[in-house]
């Protein structure tokens, strides 16, 4: 709580240093952490470890920024307080760095580039332009990056677990918890605080301090942010119980 109370106390902008954090952190993992592996992991190994930094604590800052306003203050319509613009700025240094590494090495992973694109206009716009609602967004990073550790060290057990057999058990062993956590999380948690969200939006509660274009978009790409998602753990849900069927054993069939 002491890092919350000294970063809210901090008037200058960060997301200079934030940037500059992530941008090192990366070229870490390029250049030492993953230098041994082979250049298409090196890329995903140096992108996860980025996440790891962003993720845990992105979604303990906005918890921590969200309890530290009174009750009042925790409304769709409310203005951003300065602790809650710094973790959209930690935020979106992230996404950034994280574009970046995209558009120059693959450029052609269309999806993750439009996540990262959609993900900065709702920062941006909430940070930058009409400078309310962060708690909303605050409440939508804590879901979103819940999951986060446990879905990077899978991700990077995954990467592995073809030319290691305990990278592929740690991958078989995180599987099962992670997807069930993922699920309530994006599957329950995530659609029904997006339904509250909306329907306060849609209300015209907040009209005179946030457009209707940048409400409806918020919405739509959070509702469509949520759907993918839930396709994405759907088909790999689908992958892990036919993996599952064909280690099972085969039934014997008893003498009649």
């Amino acid at each position: 709580m002491d890092l919350l109370a000294s970063l809210a106390a901090e008037e200058r902008w960060l997301f200079p240093a934030f940037l500059a954090m992530y941008a090192a952190i990366y070229c870490a993992g390029q250049l030492v952490v993953f230098r041994r592996w082979a250049p298409r992991q090196r890329l995903d190994g140096a992108s996860c470890l980025i996440s790891l930094f962003h993720g845990t604590p992105a979604a303990l800052a906005a918890a921590g920024a969200i309890l530290a306003l009174p009750a009042e203050s925790r409304s769709f319509a409310a203005p951003n307080a300065r602790l809650q613009d710094h973790v959209l700025d930690y935020s979106v240094a992230y996404f950034t760095m994280d574009l970046l590494h995209y558009l120059a090495f693959l450029p052609g992973d269309v999806l993750f580039i439009a996540h990262h694109l959609a993900t900065l206009f709702v920062f941006l716009t909430c940070r930058y332009l009409v400078r309310h609602g962060a708690y909303a967004l605050l409440v939508l990073l804590v879901l979103a990056e819940v999951t986060s550790l446990l879905q990077n060290v899978w991700t990077l057990a995954g990467i592995w677990r073809d030319q290691s057999p305990a990278a592929a058990r740690v991958y078989g062993a995180l599987s099962p918890p992670f997807y069930a956590l993922y699920t309530l999380v994006r599957g329950v948690a995530g659609p029904l605080f997006l339904l509250k969200m909306a329907a306060f939006y849609l209300s015209g509660q907040a009209v005179d301090v946030i457009p209707w274009w940048v409400r409806i978009s918020w919405i739509l790409v959070v509702g469509t942010a949520i759907a993918v998602s839930n396709l994405w753990i759907w088909n790999l849900w689908k992958e892990l119980v036919r993996e599952w069927k064909q280690q099972a054993p085969p039934k014997s069939k008893k003498d009649t």
